[in-house]
């Protein structure tokens, strides 16, 4: 049997985590393996591989990123793309797929099972925002990261009696502001699911100020300003997204004009899903890798492998496309406890 892998959407702290483990668990099954270059796009026109051995994952499990590279092409949006999917996996020798990414890469997945593919499914986001799985890998390190440099950026807006707003990403949830805004003491965490004014968000900095002198907020790049998305022009992806970013820049300087508080902005983009992955995020992507093979072995096509719980799971795909997993109200309330 010879089984293929693919890396789909944003690279994710983890995912070499979840190559090496699916390698070692095939290899001690006597399966073959082959990684598929640059996501769906290794699958469209000349097929891009790359034979998986014992060198090339020796040393990869603190990596970031993937060694197969990835892309956000979408063979939905190509003619005739899916049949170019299905006729490079015949070419190839390769038996079944193991599809990991986000809702995207994992919605293309969904449509080659309808189409009789073998095909199982690794969720992979920093976003935290598949639903029927507790965690995807990913999310605790850029938690983190984050963290991190909120923890900096404190001394920083004290010692200048700034107010300063930080960009993380999430661009329809808000787990990654959520828990490192918890978690690195923010004054406001500004979220895509809960609407928001500017005005709030100035009270909010005034009342910091004529307390601690200085604020720290936090606000997801997909987080609505009086109910407006801020994009970067028109563009938009293969998967029909629109290029996000900016909405710091534009809290900024609203702040800075209403309250008179000197504002700086800061967006932490990539840096939140580069380098290496925490203790959480490697074990976590490993059991996800020896589960997915465990599905492979089995013959359970179309599905998706999930941690609930303390366990590892799967369900089925239909029940995570297009689905999307968001902040609860009640979770927001909790932090504003901590709001100025």
């Amino acid at each position: 049997m010879r089984i293929g892998i693919l890396t789909g959407g944003g690279d994710c702290p983890g995912i070499n985590a979840v190559i090496r483990a699916v390698a070692i668990r095939a290899w001690k099954k006597g399966v073959d393996v082959v990684g598929v270059k640059d996501g769906w796009a290794g699958l469209l026109g000349d097929p891009q591989t790359m034979h998986i051995t014992s060198d090339i994952i020796g040393g990869i499990l603190p990596r970031g990123g993937t060694i197969l590279g990835t892309s956000r092409i979408n063979p939905l949006k190509r003619e005739n793309g899916m049949g170019e999917v299905i006729r490079a996996l015949s070419l190839l020798g390769i038996d079944a797929l193991v599809a990991i990414g986000g809702d995207d890469t994992l919605s293309v997945a969904y449509e080659l099972h309808k189409r009789e593919g073998k095909v199982v499914g690794v969720p992979k986001t920093i976003d935290n925002d598949l639903c029927n799985t507790d965690y995807t890998f990913g999310f605790d390190t850029a938690v983190q990261v984050v963290t991190d440099y909120l923890d900096r950026l404190h001394t920083t807006a004290e010692s200048h009696h700034r107010a300063i707003v930080v960009e993380v990403m999430g661009r329809h949830a808000g787990w990654i502001a959520m828990y490192s805004g918890i978690a690195g003491g923010a004054d406001f965490i500004m979220i895509p699911e809960v609407p928001f004014s500017i005005e709030e968000v100035c009270a909010a900095v005034e009342r910091r100020r004529d307390t601690r002198g200085f604020s720290i907020l936090v606000v997801a790049e997909g987080a609505k300003p009086q109910g407006k998305l801020v994009t970067r022009g028109e563009e938009k992806d293969e998967f029909g997204h629109a290029i996000l970013g900016g909405v710091a820049h534009v809290l900024a300087r609203e702040i800075q004009e209403k309250t008179g508080v000197e504002t700086r902005s800061v967006v932490l983009g990539h840096a939140q899903r580069g380098g290496t992955p925490t203790a959480y995020d490697r074990s976590l992507a490993s059991r996800f890798g020896v589960k997915v093979m465990e599905l492979v072995e089995n013959g359970e096509w179309g599905k998706m492998v999930s941690l609930q719980g303390a366990n590892i799971g799967s369900v089925d795909l239909k029940d995570v496309v297009g689905k999307g997993k968001f902040v609860d109200p009640d979770f927001y309330e909790v932090a504003k406890t901590f709001f100025s």
